[in-house]
Parts: C-alpha cells; sequence; structure tokens
C-alpha cells in the first residue's frame, strides 16, 4: 500500500507541472502583461509610460523563461514563470493586486468555506442515500414511482431558485435567520443554518437518483439472490449485502468531493456573503485579480488529485479483495 501511495504521488508530480504550463500559458502567453496592464488601469488610452509602471510594481516586466541579462541562477529565477508560477508548488501564491497575502487569506478563508462544505456534505450523503435505499426497498411500488417524479423535479430547478427562495421565505417572510453575513465563533451557526440546508435540499435530486440507480443494479445480481434463496429477511439483504457491495461506486463519487470541499461554494458563498475561498475566487475574478485565480486553479488541481489517490486507498477498505501490490 505504501508503495502504491508513493507511486501515485509520483505520478502526480509530471501531471502538476503540466497544469501549472497550461495555467500559466493562457495567462501569460495568450493573455500578456500589457493586456493584464490595460484591464486592471480601466483606461481606452493607457500611455506605454503608465503600463511599464504596471507591470514593474507587479513584477510583470521580466522575461517570461530566460533572463539571459541576470547572472548565476538568476536566467531562472528572476523570470515571470519561476516568480508567478514555479513559487507555488513551494505554498508561495504571492500577493493579490490589493497588496494582501495570498496564502494568508486563503488560510483564513478555509474555516468559513469548510464550515459551510462540511456539513452540507455529510448531512446530503446521510439524506441522499437514506432516501435511495427507502426507493430501492419500496421498488415498483407508488412510493417508488413519485419519489422519482420528485428527484427529477428537483433536478430541473436551478440551485439559484433555492437560494432565492430560501432567503425570501426563511429570512425575509418568516424572519428565522439573517439573510446573510457571517459571525464568528459560536455565533456562525445562525448564519449557516441556511446556507447548509439549502445545499442539502438542492443536491437531493441528483444524488438521490445515482444511488437508486446503483442500489437496483446490485439488487439485480446473483449474490443478492442467493442471499434471499436462503431466507434472508429484504432488510438484512438491503443493508447487509447491497449497501456494502454498492460502497465502491459511491465512494468514487464521494471521496473525489472531499477535498474539493476547501474550495468553496461559489454561488453561495457569494449569495450569503461568507468570507470563504468560493467568494474569494468570484471577487478575484470580477476584480481581474489573476494573481488570486491562478492560486485558485493551482489548489484546485492538487485537491483534486488528492481526492483521486484517497478514492484508490477508500476502495480497499469495503473491498478486501482489491490489493495494490504490484
Amino acid at each position: 500500500m505504501l508503495a502504491y501511495i508513493l507511486r501515485r504521488l509520483l505520478y502526480a508530480i509530471p501531471i502538476l507541472i503540466g497544469v501549472n504550463l497550461i495555467t500559466f500559458a493562457l495567462f501569460f502567453i495568450v493573455n500578456t502583461p500589457d493586456d493584464m496592464a490595460r484591464m486592471q488601469l480601466g483606461v481606452k488610452r493607457v500611455t506605454p509610460e503608465a503600463i511599464q509602471k504596471w507591470k514593474a510594481e507587479r513584477g510583470y516586466d521580466k522575461p517570461l523563461f530566460w533572463n539571459g541579462a541576470a547572472e548565476g541562477a538568476g536566467p531562472v529565477t528572476q523570470t515571470i514563470f519561476f516568480e508567478k508560477s514555479a513559487r507555488m508548488f513551494a505554498g508561495d501564491f504571492g500577493r493579490a493586486e490589493d497588496g494582501r497575502d495570498i496564502s494568508r487569506e486563503i488560510v483564513a478563508r478555509m474555516g468559513p468555506s469548510l464550515a459551510i462544505a462540511l456539513p452540507t456534505f455529510l448531512l446530503g450523503l446521510f439524506v441522499t442515500v437514506s432516501f435511495a435505499l427507502l426507493l430501492a426497498f419500496f421498488r415498483a411500488t407508488a412510493l417508488d414511482f413519485w419519489g422519482v417524479v420528485l428527484c427529477v423535479a428537483m433536478m430541473s430547478i436551478s440551485g439559484l431558485f433555492y437560494i432565492i427562495g430560501g432567503q425570501f421565505l426563511f429570512a425575509k417572510i418568516f424572519r428565522l435567520v439573517p439573510i446573510s453575513g457571517y459571525g464568528g465563533g459560536l455565533d456562525a451557526a445562525r448564519f449557516l443554518i441556511l446556507p447548509v440546508l439549502i445545499g442539502v435540499i438542492a443536491g437531493i435530486g441528483s444524488s438521490t437518483r445515482w444511488y437508486r440507480t446503483i442500489f437496483l443494479e446490485e439488487m439485480g445480481k446473483d449474490y443478492v439472490r442467493t442471499a434471499r434463496a436462503k431466507g434472508l429477511t429484504e432488510t438484512a439483504v438491503m443493508f447487509g449485502h447491497v449497501l456494502r457491495n454498492a460502497l465502491i461506486p459511491i465512494l468514487t463519487g464521494v471521496v473525489v468531493v472531499i477535498p474539493l470541499l476547501f474550495m468553496g461554494s461559489l454561488l453561495t458563498e457569494s449569495f450569503f456573503g461568507i468570507p470563504g475561498l468560493g467568494s474569494y475566487t468570484i471577487d478575484a475574478i470580477n476584480a481581474q485579480d489573476f494573481a488570486v485565480v491562478r492560486a485558485m486553479v493551482f489548489i484546485g488541481s492538487v485537491l483534486y488529485i488528492v481526492g483521486l489517490i484517497l478514492t484508490d486507498i477508500s476502495y480497499t477498505l469495503v473491498d478486501p479483495r482489491i490489493r495494490f501490490d504490484r
């Protein structure tokens, strides 16, 4: 197992380097530093002097990959690629356009993002798996039919509708919770109840249909018919056999999502005024803060690779037949 994990980590290095190079090309070759300066200065006719001053203040006046005028290690280190992209492998994301340290902002905003994403993920997983098991248990009945209809209807509604409708109903009409904002400590709970509830409700339709399909597929296999022939009750078959064997495809989708919880929800955090990584990314895009956007793209790539490795490791916990000796 240890050798497998190390091998996967080594595989991840060239992938991250490739993602980093592609991101760098998109930001600095397709969209040159001169273009960034014109967008940031926000005027139609920008003088060359103003562009050069903006680039010098932010370190964009250096060559992209190779600085022939520098000495020693300077030809490599005194370049835009090294200062703006290569340093991200060491956790140095530089500074945003407003001068704030990006790494410090990410650490500070990770807490609010997790405060929303983690309860939404755990509660949503419990609700959707339980609902899917219920529909599969009463398959081909009126409960199953109307449950599927409800799921399809919920899938057809935009997540934005749940957010706006929830704010209008629970915050403006009934005044049960604040409509937006965030507080520290225990006071944060009253700001998080509505976003978590909306996040769970918005995901019921698609997740329940997915899990129901998995359970029904497992219920049609030979081992289930054998278990029933041995006299096991339908409840024992569902929880002792079907649920256990359905965990592998469920884990495939679930474990990959876990690292991405750190990235926050773009819509939810923006509409509810939560100072998390999702709203941080949206604000950076609106402000054309390319340094923050590059950092978030890189972190997302790292977390996605970590999720894939965790998925493979989790397989061994639910299926002892899977080994990674080779």
